[in-house]
């Protein structure tokens, strides 16, 4: 008898262990499911389950109101934030530059961090970007010194609406402490990455309205000479595509460029998930649920990580992004243009993947004389530079091997089927490759199109790497 009572506890306790981890995955299904919202996605049912949820893991009742507007993933979070340097800005601008910034045990690079921004801006440049600097350490001590460095300088940065220094009261953040230890993860590394995702959240939360765009940096990052000039080459190029996240470094959240739209979004999803990941992770999965599932990161990278010592315990981080150039590099300018081919495309390597900055490209089965890879620009343009190639570093021998390039005038046939009827030759392909400069000399018309002809057949396939165009003036119409 004793033996069957032991038994049927252990079966009522097993019961309950199951519906308590069912309960628990189903949560997070309702969670990911209400993620569903504007451009395709809608927020229907279980919002008070949500509510429920969120409040019943942040706990403290004091934290609450951070969260009671938790269903509307779309409005901003109810914060007071501390104006620690600087004003609201005047006017919106083009590009906010986020940071965040804690005590280190070890080194200090905000200042360097700052000091890179401006310096690598041009005076035009400066006008279009609000850089705005969350101190998120509880010290106030330390806040304070750190808040006088920055005025004495930057002082005419803050002066001229450029720079923002903020913080956020620890009343406004949920329990830190006893949180459930993913991925085995130490207490106070858990802690940590938590805080840090809230952070992060209630910086993208103050910048939502500031700009069109938003690029998240960390405190301890270098750039890239002009890297606004080049951000914004790269908007104008994926015109007309949908993204979430375009990423201008290889490392964790560093370059990370968001539509300011989403930074709501975005926001309430590191809140509702601070606890479970670092941020880097939720980035991915926020990008995911949002419909873009491949990475798309440019080349070369923009910022680099400068930092020896991380801010969690100063343990030694010495990661560098290889693919990062400090100098101003001549970035393409590739105007929006419908792609099309009559060669017999492989798989998903499609004719639109060799035009653009991503490292993919275009890949087609053995080409026939006669086949081209055209491009048909949207208006006339002039152009002063093409470089394209072929083939890659695994695959040298898919190379275009004999090919020539043309740049076209007078368009007919409408938008599905654009060509234009006269095209001019400007060169053959060299082992593979075609490179041309003062373009807009040697070419009299205004240019609509621009084509690769295959002048002989090959038995290899072919890759086409990269498409670059560079132009001068716009033509007058």
């Amino acid at each position: 008898m004793r033996h069957s009572l032991k038994y049927f506890d252990k079966m009522r306790c097993l019961r309950k262990r199951s519906a308590v981890s069912f309960l628990g995955i189903l949560v997070v299904c309702l969670l990911f499911m209400n993620l569903y919202i504007e451009d395709g996605y809608v927020l229907e049912g279980g919002k008070q389950q949500i509510r429920e949820t969120a409040t019943h893991q942040l706990n403290p009742e004091r934290y609450v109101h951070t969260f009671k507007d938790l269903s509307n993933f779309s409005g901003s979070i109810n914060i007071s934030y501390r104006y620690l340097a600087g004003t609201p800005l005047p006017r919106k601008r083009y590009l906010t530059i986020g940071l965040s910034s804690v005590k280190r045990k070890k080194g200090n690079y905000l200042l360097e961090t700052i000091k890179s921004i401006f310096e690598q801006s041009s005076y035009e440049e400066l006008k279009e970007i609000a850089v705005v600097v969350q101190l998120a350490d509880f010290d106030s001590a330390w806040c304070e010194g750190i808040v006088q460095d920055i005025s004495q300088k930057f002082a005419h940065h803050i002066i001229a609406g450029r720079l923002i220094v903020i913080h956020v009261p620890e009343d406004y953040y949920p329990v830190l402490d006893g949180l459930k230890r993913n991925y085995n993860d130490p207490e106070d590394r858990v802690k940590f990455r938590s805080k840090q995702n809230v952070d992060y959240a209630f910086l993208l939360n103050f910048c939502a309205n500031l700009s069109d765009y938003y690029v998240m940096l960390e405190d301890d990052v270098r750039c890239s000479k002009n890297f606004l000039t080049a951000v914004k080459k790269v908007i104008t190029s994926r015109a007309g595509s949908y993204w979430v996240t375009l990423e201008f470094s290889k490392l964790g959240y560093i370059g990370k460029l968001y539509h300011s739209h989403d930074l709501p979004r975005l926001a309430h999803f590191l809140l509702m998930f601070y606890q479970e990941m670092p941020c880097d992770w939720l980035l991915i999965h926020f990008r995911g649920l949002l419909a873009q599932k491949e990475v798309i990161r440019f080349k070369p990278s923009l910022f680099q990580h400068m930092g020896y010592y991380s801010s969690y315990k100063g343990a030694e981080n010495k990661l560098k992004d290889d693919d990062f150039e400090e100098e101003s590099f001549d970035i393409p300018d590739n105007p929006p243009a419908n792609l099309h081919t009559n060669m017999n495309v492989f798989e998903n390597y499609e004719a639109s993947k060799a035009y653009s900055s991503i490292d993919e490209y275009f890949w087609g089965k053995a080409p026939s004389s006669g086949d081209f890879y055209g491009i048909v620009f949207e208006k006339p343009i002039k152009i002063s530079k093409i470089k394209v190639v072929t083939g890659t570093e695994d695959r040298q021998n898919d190379i275009l091997h004999h090919g020539a390039l043309e740049v076209g005038e007078k368009i007919v046939g409408n938008k599905k089927g654009r060509q234009c009827t006269t095209y001019l030759r400007l060169g053959e392909f060299k082992n593979g490759n075609f490179e041309i400069t003062d373009v807009e000399h040697k070419v009299l018309f205004d240019i609509n199109c621009m084509r690769i002809l295959v002048t002989k057949s090959q038995k290899e396939w072919l890759i086409i790497r990269s498409i670059s165009v560079w132009t001068s003036q716009t033509p007058n119409q």
